[in-house]
């Protein structure tokens, strides 16, 4: 199994009470699978998932395989703290249908090379399903020492990695690494994705494709096709959207914050967060409006924001 092409992390819609709302996903599900995407990341960075109770996580889990029902393959997150509870949701994920897994390293405690290569053999061993390496430095303040990668890649049951470390020559190491095996190798910053594909990647696990999925599997496709000047030109239109959709919050949240906003404007989910992060207030929901008004006039991006 070969899982590639832009694969939207999945924001997890929310009620104002914080329980899922599961009319919001699937209207969501069916917006992004209209829009090309090639699968689904769920309970990622952009999903939230370490800040949604366990109970949560199992709920969206079943939520999403039921409605995407085989369509497109769907990744679920099982990074955790707990290497028990991460085996657990990678034994839920198998039984609600889920097509694979990913893990970063745990975090909190940090654990050093030697731990982490344990860590990356125990799991591949035990995980239920095929896996993902998942490379987040700056969440899990470690980031994945080549010989690890190595050591994950050399599992039957390894489907590749996801770098979001955005660090450019990291992922041309990986690419390096993984020769001539038949691996994926995704880009999470999605103004890197054209360049991250000129590097030998698979595609992208792209947070504005959310909201936009038209426009990230556009790119791809172009990249794809060998017309890398047009996707380079549209790829300067993602850095549009990010510098002003992503940076209306001042913290650490203003991206899925920007994200959320933009996909309640669009009737597609509401702005809410689970704690201890909260969605926009009005006013800076109205300049989420604004952005959104100003990147549909822009004539490049036009095509592929409605």
């Amino acid at each position: 199994m070969k899982i590639q092409g832009i694969i939207p992390p999945l924001v997890t819609p929310l009620k104002a009470d914080e329980t899922l709302d599961l009319d919001a996903t699937e209207r969501l599900l069916e917006h992004v699978i209209a829009g090309g995407v090639h699968g689904l990341f769920i309970l990622g960075t952009t999903g939230e998932g370490p800040n949604l109770s366990y109970d949560l996580r199992r709920q969206f889990i079943d939520a999403v395989t039921e409605k995407v029902n085989g369509r497109i393959p769907v990744i679920v997150s099982i990074s955790d703290t707990a290497y028990a509870e991460s085996l657990s949701l990678a034994d839920h994920a198998k039984k609600a249908g889920a097509d694979a897994v990913a893990f970063t390293p745990p975090y909190y405690f940090i654990p050093g090379a030697p731990e982490l290569g344990d860590f990356v053999r125990r799991m591949a061993e035990h995980v239920s399903l095929p896996f993902f390496l998942y490379n987040m430095p700056a969440l899990t303040k470690v980031s994945l020492p080549l010989d690890v990668v190595e050591l994950g890649f050399t599992m039957p049951n390894c489907l590749g990695l996801k770098d979001s470390s955005g660090d450019l020559f990291y992922f041309k190491k990986i690419k390096r690494l993984m020769g001539e095996r038949d691996l994926t190798l995704l880009i999470g910053p999605e103004e890197l994705l054209a360049e991250s594909m000129l590097a030998g990647g698979n595609g992208g696990i792209n947070g504005g494709a959310n909201v936009f999925p038209r426009l990230y599997v556009k790119i791809y496709d172009l990249m794809q096709s060998g017309q890398e000047q047009e996707a380079s030109a549209l790829q300067r239109e993602v850095m549009e959207v990010s510098s002003r959709l992503f940076t209306i919050g001042k913290h650490g949240s203003s991206i899925i914050k920007g994200l959320k906003g933009a996909l309640e404007l669009r009737g597609l989910c509401q702005r809410h967060l689970a704690s201890p992060f909260s969605g926009f207030n009005d006013a800076d929901l109205e300049r989420v409006k604004t952005v959104l008004k100003e990147l549909e006039s822009r004539p490049l991006l036009a095509p592929y924001l409605r």
